[in-house]
């Protein structure tokens, strides 16, 4: 029998590594795209000029009238993953850039053929939706300063930004490395799946302990949000820029995608909704969330990498982790299980709290002043950049993740310290 079960888990570990492969994760990075590019062939030196000097041409008014010199170029020259996501993050760049240009009062409704086609193609190739998404400004924004030195704040810039100056490196950064710290977060959720195939108790439990380990240091790195990024700043100047076009009174219709659609196209804006790590710690702690927050929750799956959507799934259809330790006997795996669930719902206490600070806060303020900040109107004060109504989408993801909690001792006769 003991033989049996090493042999299990020689294959549950192989089965481990194999993992990263199928789900496109790193050990060290989880999600994030291992070292991103930053030039494509210099047939899109176009695209790199625009973006890398976008800022600029967002402030000067200039970026339409350029968008409208540019050719429509082929993605064909794309020849693997990571040039595919450049050219996506580069092409929903100057596209949010285009759109919002002008601010809320006069977003662009169509979007030229000469972004439009290129990333309708790129996009398809990807299994991502043509809009910047959370998984372009997030997970493969970044570049080293000094290749040989840590990933840490200080050696870390943006490939692309928008006006917003140091704040918006700094919600990019910190929230790049949020995702970095749900990394061993990610391997223990894949320890826990693995492990509840044998039911390997002592498994399980070391697999939940890395994930509350994990949440607890995404919420204080999450901390760095307030060492640099300016309130005002990022609800006045930047939040425009990752706002889309589904749920947007001020594109009701949506957009048009010139040469790809004759109707305009809906598309939510980049949100932390779109992070799949949070997504895989909901689906393996089993927090089911209802009603327009759950509908809400899973359409965002749209906007992650497929490989990335499929671990979430693959989580959401293993064996219930939750009414497996209701129904044995480990009273330590019980309580294993409610501190992580407890971290998760620090972390999203924490979420609220922060939104607070920097959207509801400075929009309540800049409403009574009777003069909106350039790009914060009335939507955006109580909207997120995905469309959802935010405070209650964030209260209610809360509540749900709270409700998790197993407060009853499991139901068997003797309890087992494991």
């Amino acid at each position: 029998m003991d033989y049996r079960v090493e042999h299990l888990k020689s294959n549950c570990r192989e089965t481990l590594h194999a993992d990263l492969d199928v789900f496109d994760i790193s050990e060290e990075l989880g999600f994030i795209l291992e070292e991103p590019l930053t030039q494509l062939a210099d047939y899109y030196q176009v695209w790199l000029d625009l973006a890398n000097n976008l800022t600029h041409l967002i402030e000067s008014r200039k970026l339409r009238d350029l968008v409208h010199k540019m050719p429509v170029l082929s993605p064909h020259l794309l020849s693997n993953h990571r040039e595919l996501r450049l050219a996506h993050l580069v092409l929903g760049f100057i596209s949010m850039g285009y759109v919002w240009q002008d601010g809320q009062h006069a977003p662009a409704q169509i979007l030229p053929k000469a972004l439009a086609c290129p990333y309708w193609r790129v996009s398809r190739r990807l299994g991502l939706p043509p809009i910047l998404t959370y998984a372009d400004s997030v997970l493969a924004n970044w570049k080293l300063k000094d290749p040989t030195g840590d990933m840490e704040f200080g050696n870390i810039d943006l490939i692309f930004s928008f006006p917003g100056g140091e704040s918006c490196r700094g919600f990019f950064i910190v929230s790049l490395l949020v995702e970095q710290a749900a990394s061993s977060g990610l391997m223990g959720a894949l320890e826990v799946m693995h492990a509840m195939k044998i039911s390997d108790l002592i498994g399980i439990q070391k697999g939940l302990i890395k994930v509350t380990q994990s949440l607890k240091k995404m919420r204080e790195t999450f901390q760095l949000m307030h060492s640099h990024v300016e309130p005002t700043t990022f609800h006045g100047t930047l939040r425009i820029f990752v706002s889309g076009w589904r749920d947007n009174p001020m594109l009701p219709r949506g957009l048009l995608y010139e040469g790809v659609s004759n109707e305009p196209i809906l598309l939510s804006g980049g949100s932390a909704a779109q992070s799949s790590a949070i997504q895989c710690f909901d689906a393996l702690l089993c927090i089911q969330h209802e009603g327009e927050t759950g509908a809400f929750l899973t359409r965002m799956r749209d906007y992650m990498p497929p490989a990335h959507r499929q671990l979430i799934e693959s989580l959401s259809v293993c064996s219930s982790l939750r009414d497996f330790i209701m129904t044995c006997s480990s009273l330590d795996l019980c309580q294993s299980y409610n501190s992580c669930v407890s971290a998760l719902v620090d972390l999203r206490n924490y979420h609220l709290n922060t939104v607070t600070k920097y959207v509801i806060v400075p929009g309540n303020r800049a409403r009574s002043m009777g003069c909106p900040l350039r790009g914060a109107g009335s939507m955006l004060n109580t909207t997120g950049t995905g469309g959802s109504n935010i405070i209650v989408f964030l209260k209610s993801v809360r509540n749900s993740t709270q409700n998790a909690l197993i407060f009853e001792k499991p139901t068997t006769s003797k309890e087992t310290k494991i």
